[in-house]
């Protein structure tokens, strides 16, 4: 019998009422980062950032994590900006390369995690080293204006909602009705739990760790190429600001590090979370070192909440009591 909406959906809400006590806060304390100037700027990058998350989350809950997207952020950028030069004409061929090279990059690194055996850290690690190669083969490290196209694309405003904004809502809403709500989905979570039970059993684990990983690369890509639209002249190394926050997200959002248990959406909503509290820090004047100290505090904060059994602790500390106070 399938679940109900509510839930399916229902681990994203502690982070949805996070959120929504952080713009609470966020008006007491510092309505200037809600001005709308300051919510229209900060909706785009809070936008890409999600979707970075959802392809964080796909790989996490398959028990791997994905240290390669700042890489594959970067790389897109740089394709879709240096090579068109200016040209709108000559940026759609440059996008669909984008996507191949995104797609391909993600096969080898879920090639190497699933038949070879390499840990998902080295795995990455090392794809993402040898992404920035080729950012850096492609630019030489200097950054290109992005086509007119392209910029206004990821400009839109449809009914004053950033384009960019709907198009992470939908892209949240399909991957997340694919996850929660289709059987390859659901074996999709269910092989992620327990991989070793799921091989006992015959599934394909191989396949669905491949998947995330391409599935992944290609979310990243998307990122990436509205990235490259919202910033007018974006850097070689746009991306590397986003990997610890897509952690941070999928964490924040629920979703295990052991793999299995994940929501897309509550990822999603989680890297909204993060955007407004660094718009919140960046209007109070904190530097960027700070807001990346909050950051990892956030993530820390996380792994405490979801991957603690706090009923073992609480039963723990009862029984100490009870020990010193007979």
């Amino acid at each position: 019998m399938s679940q109900p909406l509510t839930s399916k959906l229902g681990s994203a809400t502690p982070i949805l009422a996070a959120t929504v006590l952080l713009f609470l806060v966020s008006l007491v304390l510092q309505p200037e980062s809600l001005s709308s100037s300051s919510v229209l700027g900060m909706l785009p990058f809070a936008a890409v950032a999600a979707i970075v998350a959802v392809g964080q989350t796909l790989v996490i809950q398959q028990g791997g994590i994905d240290l390669s997207v700042p890489g594959f952020l970067s790389l897109t950028v740089v394709l879709v900006t240096h090579y068109p030069d200016g040209d709108s004409a000559r940026l759609a061929p440059w996008i669909l390369v984008a996507f191949v090279v995104s797609a391909v990059a993600g096969l080898a690194s879920g090639l190497l995690v699933s038949r070879v055996g390499v840990t998902s850290i080295v795995a990455t690690l090392g794809m993402n080293a040898l992404l920035f190669g080729a950012v850096l083969a492609v630019s030489g490290g200097t950054p290109t204006s992005t086509t007119a196209a392209l910029r206004d694309f990821a400009t839109l405003r449809p009914l004053g909602v950033p384009m960019t904004v709907v198009l992470t809502v939908v892209v949240t809403a399909v991957v997340g009705v694919i996850v929660k709500y289709t059987a390859a989905g659901r074996r999709f979570e269910a092989i992620g739990s327990s991989n070793r039970a799921a091989r006992a059993l015959g599934l394909p684990v191989n396949r669905h760790v491949l998947g995330a990983y391409v599935a992944a690369a290609v979310l990243y890509c998307a990122a990436g190429v509205l990235l490259a639209g919202i910033v007018s002249a974006p850097s070689a190394f746009q991306g590397n600001s986003y990997l610890l926050p897509s952690v941070a997200a999928v964490v924040l959002g629920g979703t295990s590090l052991l793999g299995g248990r994940g929501n897309v959406v509550a990822s999603a909503v989680a890297a909204l979370f993060l955007s407004q509290l660094s718009q919140v820090l960046l209007t109070s004047g904190v530097n960027s070192a700070v807001r990346s100290l909050v950051e990892a505090f956030a993530l820390a904060v996380g792994v405490a909440v979801y991957s603690v059994d706090w009923g073992r602790v609480v039963a723990f500390r009862h029984s100490m009591m009870r020990r010193a106070h007979p």
